[in-house]
């Protein structure tokens, strides 16, 4: 730190090379300035790096690996002819100091007081790592030949244990040796991926595009390919081919109605068929015998105007019963429905389809005007009140 800051020298004038020797000494200074104010007592203040992670006694803080302090060095033993140093340091957390040495035994720092070590250690042997020979056993192989003997045989031995492991890190380090052939090897087969992955996405384009797909298809497997080569597409029936299977259907199909059908089926046909009877039998009833007066039960009534008349009081009788033919009943119970509704609508067919009697003597003449008419029926049915209104 000093050095740095001594680039542009000023010599004063009364600087003296023989006398001063050099700057420092002129102004009365250590070349590394502040870092050695403590230099009396034997102490140098340095840039010391935290070996491993530890736990802070002070404030009970993490302090990981690699941070940096300013440290006190001091020299306090020697292992052997390897002096032994103490860094002492304050914590960047607390107010706390930490207290720390080398051990040139273990080549490892010791911890002497204010933190705590975090356990990350292994033991060499069980990591299969090469061991660090001891300085006794040095000392015994420089001195006792049998035993540098006996452990040449173990080294050997050992050497035999290790040969396979060896010879294959060996052809992996071989095989990682020509870094121009590695590098066109892998350029290589990044291309060839490259253009396999390209003509995958134009297959799968062009089927979104036949097919109006918007989703996308990922890429097909050997259960994939299995499964679609059990599964057969059929082409839907043409219209053709759907009519031949209606005219056979409609060929095939029986005439007759089945004789096993439900109830309300069963009942419906019955009432049908019963219909059906009853109307031919009103048909057959309608067009051999013809309808008659008596065969409706009407009797026509005279009015008072004809029965008041002196004419018809003198000469014949107020009233009289109708004729029925013979082979008639007078009074029936039923009659076709279609001729009374033919002779309440329109009289007048029902008189034309009648045929008329034959013209003769003036007495057959009256008493055929007495008979009632057909063409009367009109008058017949509407009620006479004229005997209220009068009483």
């Amino acid at each position: 730190m000093g050095e740095r800051k001594g680039v542009n020298k000023y010599y004063p004038p009364d600087f003296n090379p023989e006398k001063h020797g050099s700057l420092n000494r002129y102004h009365n200074s250590h070349p590394l300035r502040e870092r050695a104010r403590k230099l009396s007592q034997g102490i140098l203040i340095i840039r010391f790096e935290m070996p491993y992670n530890i736990w802070c006694d002070g404030c009970k803080n993490h302090i990981g690996m690699g941070v940096r302090y300013n440290a006190e060095k001091k020299k306090v033993g020697n292992y052997y002819t390897t002096p032994i140093y103490r860094f002492r340091m304050k914590c960047h957390l607390c107010v706390n100091h930490i207290e720390m040495q080398t051990d040139p035994a273990n080549c490892d720092y010791v911890i002497v007081s204010g933190a705590q070590r975090k356990e990350e250690r292994w033991d060499m042997e069980d990591n299969e790592q090469v061991l660090t020979t001891e300085h006794e056993k040095k000392q015994k192989l420089e001195t006792d030949a049998m035993f540098r003997l006996e452990h040449g045989e173990a080294d050997r031995s050992t050497l035999k244990k290790a040969l396979p492991t060896l010879s294959h890190i060996q052809e992996a380090q071989s095989a990682w040796k020509d870094d121009f052939a590695l590098n066109s090897m892998l350029r290589r087969r990044f291309r060839a991926k490259k253009k396999a992955i390209k003509e995958e996405e134009e297959r799968d384009q062009a089927l979104q595009t036949k097919a109006s797909l918007a989703i996308p298809l990922v890429p097909e497997t050997e259960e994939d390919r299995k499964l679609a080569a059990l599964l057969k597409f059929h082409t839907l029936d043409s219209y053709e081919d759907k009519q031949k299977l209606k005219r056979t259907e409609i060929i095939s199909r029986s005439w007759f109605s089945s004789a096993s059908g439900s109830g309300a089926g069963s009942g419906n046909s019955k009432a049908g068929s019963v219909l059906k009877k009853l109307a031919q039998n009103r048909r057959s009833t309608a067009a051999s015998s013809p309808i008659t007066v008596g065969d409706l039960g009407i009797v026509r009534r005279q009015s008072r105007e004809v029965l008041e008349s002196p004419q018809d009081a003198s000469g014949t009788p107020k009233s009289r019963e109708p004729q029925v033919p013979k082979g008639t009943v007078q009074d029936r119970p039923t009659f076709p429905q279609d001729c009374s509704q033919e002779t309440a609508e329109t009289p007048e067919s029902c008189c034309q389809d009648r045929p008329l009697p034959p013209q003769g003597s003036p007495q057959e003449a009256a008493d055929t005007s007495d008979a009632p008419h057909p063409c009367s029926l009109s008058t017949s049915l509407v009620a006479d009140y004229s005997d209220s209104e009068s009483e």
